[in-house]
């Protein structure tokens, strides 16, 4: 074979490998932030050639961004509620999969959060206590619902800071611009969060469930790579991943 010809040769399997390279774009929500980049690694590495990009944020701004034709090939939401109203409304390409159920905690690297409960919230000498942004996300909601459910919302509303999503609301946590937080236990034992400080988990009777679901886009609609993620998300390795963040999966038991 000619210098030429291998030249020919190896620049047309390039290009055929090139072809054969897929490339989707994930909205997800905050708390998959860890579990997530673990499965999407997991994914590559069963797939090199492949290219799976993720955007974390708030579950009920990203449901309205897909309405307005958002780039995005697959949308998991921390409220299951969110993608079947998308599927109704005709902008999802598959079924709504539940993946998993979330669970809220108290959480601060100053205090000892372990030992709290909501009750403690009332201490004067807890002055700013962050949850998410209830009117668009979905661990908000569900602080805000375990707070009046306590009958402690008046009590404590004036010591709230919102942040736009769980982890925003982590990191004002983190940061020091509040002095406990109600985050997603998905956070909470994350590598990152757990060496900072405690968690007290929030009875789950206190709060509506979060259960969580995700599609395909009508955009992906003819996109392969998109519905194989969606099927990885139900296989062993991914459920094994949420697992050991603390969600509880479809057909099990929440909790206690």
């Amino acid at each position: 074979m000619t210098h030429v010809k291998r030249l020919l040769l190896v620049c047309s399997l390039l290009l055929a490998e090139a072809a054969q390279a897929e490339k989707i774009t994930i909205a997800a929500a905050a708390d998959l932030k860890f579990a997530m980049d673990e499965i999407v690694a997991q994914f590559k590495g069963a797939n090199p050639g492949d290219t799976v990009d993720v955007t974390y944020g708030s579950s009920g701004k990203f449901h309205t961004q897909v309405q307005q034709g958002a780039p995005y090939d697959l949308f998991f939401s921390a409220d299951i509620g969110f993608p079947r109203e998308l599927a109704a409304g005709g902008f999802a390409a598959s079924e709504v999969r539940p993946y998993a159920v979330g669970r809220i905690v108290l959480w601060s690297p100053r205090l000892t959060a372990s030992k709290m409960t909501l009750n403690s919230l009332t201490d004067p000498k807890i002055t700013r206590i962050a949850i998410a942004n209830p009117k668009h996300a979905p661990y908000g909601k569900r602080a805000e619902e375990a707070l009046r459910s306590s009958g402690l919302w008046d009590k404590v509303e004036p010591k709230l800071v919102y942040g736009e999503n769980i982890a925003q609301t982590a990191q004002f946590v983190q940061t020091g611009n509040a002095q406990v937080g109600i985050i997603a236990l998905s956070l909470a034992i994350s590598p990152e969060l757990a060496k900072q400080g405690g968690y007290w988990l929030i009875p789950e009777n206190l709060h509506q469930p979060l259960e969580q679901g995700y599609i395909v886009t009508k955009q992906a609609a003819n996109n392969a790579l998109a519905r194989r993620f969606a099927d990885y998300m139900g296989g062993t390795p991914a459920r094994q991943v949420m697992t050991r963040y603390g969600f509880a999966l479809p057909g099990e038991k929440v909790g206690k």
